[in-house]
């Protein structure tokens, strides 16, 4: 287990990044359908573990209000292509496209959230609260991952 908040969540990025790559490139119905659950499950998992591991520590202090804010609004942004993904045809032009979207929003976020957010957290918080939330964030990812693979 990863003693490093950032390692754990860089590990959640790559396997995003790679259901994505698989996302937009399968044309075979079912096994899109199948890459499509697993990443709604990694994103909604690691959000949700990531929203209270990293970003509610950073909401505490001031100078981590406005990053924070702004990352829990792209997360909003994600879910909200998710839903609309959920409601289209997967086999359709309209879903295709919905997919590239949401490629891209991810992509673009977690390249800022590894660029900028990482650098204003690790000043933030100490030593001791990296290690304590590592540990937080991998649990929470883990029964977020059981708890939506059993909905």
């Amino acid at each position: 287990m990863s003693e490093n908040l950032y390692d754990a969540l860089r590990a959640s990025h790559e396997v995003q990044r790679g259901l994505l790559r698989s996302l937009v490139r399968i044309r075979d119905v079912q096994r899109r359908q199948q890459v499509f659950t697993e990443l709604r499950i990694e994103l909604a998992a690691h959000e949700a573990a990531e929203e209270r591991a990293l970003y509610v520590p950073m909401l505490m202090d001031d100078a981590g209000l406005d990053a924070s804010r702004h990352a829990l609004h792209e997360h909003h942004q994600i879910d909200e292509l998710v839903a609309d993904l959920q409601a289209l045809a997967i086999d359709g032009q309209a879903w295709a496209d919905k997919a590239a979207e949401l490629s891209e929003k991810v992509h673009h976020h977690l390249r800022e959230e590894e660029k900028k957010f990482f650098q204003v957290s690790g000043k933030i918080l100490s030593q001791a609260q990296k290690s304590r939330e590592a540990r937080r964030y991998l649990r929470e990812h883990a029964r977020m991952v059981r708890k939506l693979q059993q909905a």
